[in-house]
């Protein structure tokens, strides 16, 4: 599903009004959808609406209007003059035909409803002053909260706290969802999230071309693989995790299996002699081939049908680690680099990046952690205010031309043509250590069988939510391939494919 941007989402308003819905009509139909969520949330009781001076302030007033007309009993706080309005808020607030409560926190009482219609999704300057203290007075009031559009005080591109931000129990938006609904920390904030139709045609994002989607099925349904009857092995493409030395072996075996898991034909361990050992007797279906050296490595690649590499998992940081990557690239397979392939590259990023444009339209992932991210753009790490996850992911898959994937609770995936998809189906106990390992073996068993990258890393990131929800709370990172069946069952009954 696309994700729409304030500005997006202010021209997907306009091109609904330009092709003949009034915007007044809009306005109604928001302001009934968060009437309609209020009455779910409590049956009975006394409900606050507390307006701001803009059209969220009107989807405030027609909700209250709407609630009182179904008999609920709805007081009403502004934060401006209710000849201050202007526009189709100011419609709205004429069909309240009740009085208006000042603006002061002691004015809210003890409502079993609080509707936050202060500011939504606009917001994009520090909450200051009165309105400050009235979202701290609703945060402490102890009364649910129902926020419209987004929860005031939270940036609706950006998900970033404003100052402070109103901590709802559901939101109501809009024709599709903001990134702040997916974003930390503005998720944190937004609760449940209904998604209301308010008659906007899904037309109008012909014109706007979103470039941002939420990752779930209905974003990647096509690129899914789906095995043929009359399909082989060699088919679903050859993987080759490379493993580090004796005492960092496990790594790579989680991605080794992660790799067969999401549907690999085959996966080769590239281990150490060293480590031979340690490794065979850990490993049934994956195979082993003793490599030492960049030349043995490169003599690998010379086998065409070892089409997908993974490289970092416990592979160690230094020059033997950046020769693999740089002869991987230099015969162009698609590439997973991960863990201490990036640290590998911490003292000359442009090297890989450069390496990687080389390779010419190459299918490669970087999957760093927020830890791994600054040591290849510095400038662009969580330290530097203002900037979104989602914007520097997309700057970061534009400067390396690979498709970067930024692990987290909200894991987003960008591709160097602009386009985004920001998860929100992690569970807490996913951040456990060889999460990433064994993720970094989905997208290669994916990128195997020719799903292009950036869909490979998005349904990765998607199954591996899913397979850490499927195993529950303690789960281990071995417990993540085991899960991954069941996952891929529920996708072919999504999909009504046959199985």
């Amino acid at each position: 599903m696309e994700v729409l941007t304030t500005a997006e989402m202010e021209r997907a308003d306009r091109l609904a009004i330009a092709a003949g819905t009034p915007g007044f009509a809009l306005m109604l139909s928001a302001g009934q959808a968060v009437a309609a969520a209020a009455m779910d949330l409590v049956e009975e009781g006394p409900i606050l609406v507390v307006a701001g001076p803009g059209n969220n302030g009107g989807d405030g007033f027609v909700a209250a209007a709407e609630l009182a007309a179904r008999g609920r009993d709805v007081s009403v706080i502004l934060l401006c003059e209710r000849d201050q309005l202007q526009g189709d808020a100011a419609s709205a607030a004429r069909g309240w035909k009740y009085p208006v409560l000042p603006f002061n926190p002691q004015a809210i009482g003890k409502p079993a409803l609080i509707i936050d219609a202060l500011f939504g999704a606009g917001l994009d300057r520090p909450v200051k002053g009165e309105p400050f203290d009235m979202i701290e007075a609703i945060n402490a009031n102890g009364a649910p909260v129902l926020a419209v559009d987004l929860p005031s005080g939270i940036n609706g591109t950006t998900g970033a706290v404003m100052g402070t931000a109103v901590r709802a129990v559901e939101t109501v938006t809009f024709f599709r969802r903001k990134p702040a609904h997916l974003l930390l920390p503005g998720r944190l904030h937004c609760g449940r999230v209904r998604v209301a139709d308010i008659g906007i045609d899904a037309a109008v994002l012909t014109e706007i071309a979103p470039k941002t989607f939420e990752n779930d099925p209905s974003s990647w349904r096509d690129a899914y693989p789906i095995p043929t009857i009359e399909g082989h092995k060699y088919d679903r493409g050859h993987v080759v995790v490379v493993s580090g030395g004796v005492a960092a072996t496990g790594a790579a075996r989680l991605s080794a299996r992660g790799a067969l898991r999401a549907g690999a034909g085959l996966v080769t361990l590239a281990s150490p002699r060293d480590a031979l050992v340690v490794n065979a007797a850990a490993l049934t279906a994956v195979m082993v081939r003793p490599i030492d050296t960049v030349v043995e490595f490169a003599e690998l690649l010379n086998e065409k049908r070892l089409n997908t590499y993974v490289i970092g998992p416990g592979a160690g940081v230094g020059e033997r680690t950046r020769d693999f990557v740089l002869t991987a690239l230099s015969a162009k397979r698609s590439l997973v680099l991960d863990a201490d392939a990036l640290t590998s590259f911490a003292g000359s990023p442009e090297q890989l990046f450069e390496a990687i444009k080389r390779a010419q339209d190459p299918q490669v992932v970087l999957t760093p952690h927020e830890g791994e991210f600054p040591r290849l753009f510095s400038d662009l790490s969580n330290k530097h205010p203002g900037r979104s996850k989602l914007e520097r992911v997309r700057d970061a898959a534009e400067r390396s031309g690979a498709v970067v994937l930024l692990k987290g609770p909200d894991t987003t995936v960008a591709s160097p043509d602009g386009r985004a998809m920001i998860a929100c189906n992690a569970p807490p106990w996913l951040a456990t250590a060889g999460a990433g390992d064994v993720l970094s073996g989905m997208i290669a068993g994916l990128l195997g069988q020719n799903v292009p990258a950036f869909e490979a890393a998005s349904i990765a990131v998607w199954m591996h939510g899913e397979a850490a929800r499927e195993a529950g709370p303690g789960l281990i990172a071995e417990d993540l391939p085991e899960t991954l069946p069941a996952v891929a069952r529920r996708l072919y009954d999504a999909f009504d494919i046959e199985y």
